[in-house]
């Protein structure tokens, strides 16, 4: 299997791997990310936001607010996770989001005979040179699309955590670093669908946010009937930023102040959540980091310097509810880990100051 190749969109599939755009040749995620170098002096984070913002919303209509998250968790520099029923636009918010960057964007599509070699790459024995070569996986990508990751083995599924955590894959003793930005976007169906494995818990605590499109309004079903009798809007979309523009965005949504009693408050929310007694597991180191760099992307996205608590608290639901477990009790009383973490927020206090 070949690493990434120059091409066209959907250029070739070898067992569930396609490359979904033009993009040029490299090695190691270390050859790309020097291509060019990173200057965010002038980024303007909730301008080029709203482009991308605007971009994908021409495909996926009538969902602005899951659109944002979407930009929230690229802006965090983090993954995201898309998980609701068949037919709903996950993957076409996937590729989309992959689109709005002209950089290397590859799909997956997780099946049950899907290897981790597919994903991370392999070592073949070139006869020429009596030697292995390296040949690199899917991952070797600013975007990955993962779609139905829980069709895919728990062995397989395993192949993401070491390249999702730290930006790095490691194959035969050998260590490449992947480029930057690196983000996977992963689909899934509900764990009541037929055929699938659920993530477990490490794998899920790596997504920095979780997201369930749901139905779309009559108004956007009608607009999508009317749209797309004969065109895929896909097929026209074009890139709104390149790789190196995002990374000086990240790096400008880093720089957001964040006052002390704010990081106080993240950690009072993230104790809470071991304390409570509707869970067996709580959020972990982590989520903490994550839900405050979503914090920061989310401030920055609405063109402030600073962050609020109003940041915190709009970010903890998807960012914290998909990592918890829910005791036995809990589950036999129907309540969520949507509810538990909507209830811990009404109940942690905001620290003063900023």
């Amino acid at each position: 299997m070949s690493g990434v190749t120059e091409g066209t969109a959907e250029l070739r599939s070898d067992r569930g791997v396609t490359e979904l755009r033009s993009a040029p040749r490299h090695g190691t995620g270390q050859d790309a990310a020097a291509t060019q170098p990173e200057t965010d002096a002038d980024a303007d984070v909730a301008a080029e936001g709203a482009q991308l913002a605007e971009a994908i919303g021409r495909v996926v209509q009538g969902k602005p607010d899951v659109v944002r998250l979407a930009l929230v968790v690229l802006l965090a520099e983090g993954h995201l996770l898309i998980e609701d029923v068949p037919g709903v636009g996950k993957t076409t918010l996937a590729k989309a989001l992959a689109r709005t960057i002209d950089g290397t964007v590859r799909r997956i599509q997780f099946t049950p005979d899907l290897l981790p070699s597919d994903v991370t790459g392999v070592a073949v024995y070139d006869q020429e040179s009596r030697a292995f070569e390296f040949k690199p996986g899917a991952v070797f990508a600013n975007v990955v699309v993962a779609d139905e990751i829980n069709r895919a083995s728990p062995k397989t599924q395993s192949a993401l955590l070491e390249c999702m955590e730290e930006r790095q894959v490691t194959v035969d003793g050998v260590t490449y670093e992947l480029a930057r930005p690196f983000m996977v976007v992963a689909t899934q169906n509900p764990l009541e669908m037929e055929g699938t494995y659920p993530l477990p818990e490490a794998q899920r605590d790596r997504f920095t946010a979780r997201v369930s499109m749901g139905y779309p309004d009559r108004e956007a079903e009608l607009a999508m009937l009317g749209g797309r009798a004969t065109v895929d809007p896909l097929t026209a979309f074009a890139p709104v930023v390149d790789a190196a523009r995002v990374r000086a965005l990240v790096a400008a949504v880093g720089r957001l102040h964040v006052a002390e009693p704010l990081r106080q408050y993240v950690v009072s929310l993230v104790e809470a959540t071991r304390r409570s007694p509707d869970l067996r597991l709580g959020a972990s180191p982590r989520a903490g980091l994550q839900l405050l760099r979503a914090a920061r992307a989310t401030a920055a996205l609405a063109g402030r310097d600073h962050v609020l608590p109003d940041d915190v608290q709009a970010m903890a639901v998807p960012v914290l509810a998909h990592r918890l477990l829910l005791t036995p009790d809990a589950a036999l009383a129907r309540r969520d880990a949507q509810r538990v973490v909507t209830d811990l927020l009404a109940t942690v206090p905001v620290h003063g100051g900023r």
